[in-house]
C-alpha cells in the first residue's frame, strides 16, 4: 500500500456517472455539469449536491424540480465545457448545440442527445451540506443512441469510461427487488 493524501481520498469513490441536470426558471432553460450525486435504495428517489457556487441552485431552489440527464462519452468533451462556463450569461442549449425536448411532469428539459433523462421534483433541500433529494416522476432512455458508455469523474480532471458490462444477476436475485 501507498499512502494517499487525505485532500485526494474522494477520489477514490467519486467515480459515478457524470451527468447533466437542465432546470427551467421563468422559460429560461439552463443545465450544468455535475458528478455528485448518488442512488438512493431501490426506489427512484436521488440526492444532488450544488450549492449557491452555481448558477442552477437559484431555479432548484426555486422551481424545486429539474431532470437528471445522462450523457455517453461520445459528448464528453461538450459535457466538461457545459460545467466550465455559466448559464447566467449563456444559453448553453445553443452554445453546444443540444436539442431540449419537453419533459412530461416537470418544466426543465430534456437532453435529446443523452442515453437518458429522468425527470424529478425537489422533496427535501438540507441545506447544512447542499444536498437536494429528489423523487423520480418520469425516466426515458434513448434506444436510438448507439453509443451507450458513460463518463465518471476522478474529481482531479480526468474521466473513466465505462467497459465491458459483468452479469451477476443469478447471483443477487434474492436482494434485487421485484421489476428490477
Amino acid at each position: 500500500m501507498k499512502k494517499l493524501t487525505l485532500e485526494k481520498a474522494f477520489t477514490l469513490m467519486e467515480s459515478g456517472p457524470v451527468v447533466l441536470i437542465t432546470t427551467s426558471d421563468n422559460g429560461k432553460n439552463n443545465m450544468m455539469t455535475l458528478s455528485w450525486h448518488m442512488v438512493m435504495d431501490f426506489t427512484p428517489r436521488f440526492a444532488i449536491l450544488t450549492g449557491p457556487w452555481n448558477f442552477s441552485y437559484q431555479a432548484l431552489t426555486k422551481t424545486k424540480e429539474c431532470v437528471i440527464s445522462i450523457p455517453a462519452v461520445d459528448i464528453a468533451e461538450t459535457v466538461v465545457r457545459i460545467g466550465d462556463c455559466t448559464g447566467a450569461d449563456t444559453d448553453k442549449f445553443q452554445k453546444f448545440n443540444l436539442t431540449p425536448l419537453p419533459a412530461s411532469t416537470v418544466k426543465a428539459p430534456l437532453v435529446k442527445e443523452c442515453i437518458a433523462n429522468i425527470e424529478c421534483k425537489i422533496v427535501d433541500h438540507i441545506k447544512k451540506h447542499n444536498i437536494f433529494v429528489l423523487d423520480a416522476t418520469a425516466a426515458w432512455v434513448n434506444g436510438g443512441r448507439r453509443e451507450k458508455r458513460v463518463i465518471h469523474a476522478v474529481g482531479d480532471g480526468t474521466f473513466i469510461t465505462d467497459g465491458k458490462k459483468l452479469n451477476y444477476r443469478r447471483l443477487m436475485k434474492d436482494k434485487l427487488p421485484a421489476g428490477v
